[in-house]
């Protein structure tokens, strides 16, 4: 009785840890590599062509210089900017606008 609930309890446990798990986001490289890895596949590279793709891929290198990826952060931090300088805020009205912008989600 007592080590069937133990491994009832135990099976229980490990089933909410890898649902936790599963819930977790994934960081922007994270981003980058699933979809670079997805297009790779779906030109079906293989070997030396899909690690010069991907490594290409992953250092952005597709793109223009002057076109850097950013990072979800930066983005906002762009948009928040922006926003800012749009109102003509300056000093600490500026910084608590700032402050309130960056810290919404979504």
């Amino acid at each position: 009785m007592k080590i069937t609930l133990l491994v009832t309890l135990l099976s229980g446990l490990v089933f909410l840890t890898t649902v936790g798990a599963a819930e977790k986001t994934m960081t922007p490289q994270q981003q980058r590599m699933t979809s670079c890895n997805q297009q790779a596949t779906s030109k079906t590279l293989k070997g030396d062509a899909r690690k010069t793709y991907m490594s290409d891929c992953l250092k952005n290198s597709s793109s223009k210089p002057e076109e850097k990826s950013l990072t979800p952060q930066q983005q906002k931090m762009r948009e928040c900017n922006s926003t800012a300088t749009q109102q003509s805020l300056k000093g600490d009205d500026r910084n608590k606008f700032m402050s309130a912008c960056l810290k919404k989600t979504g």
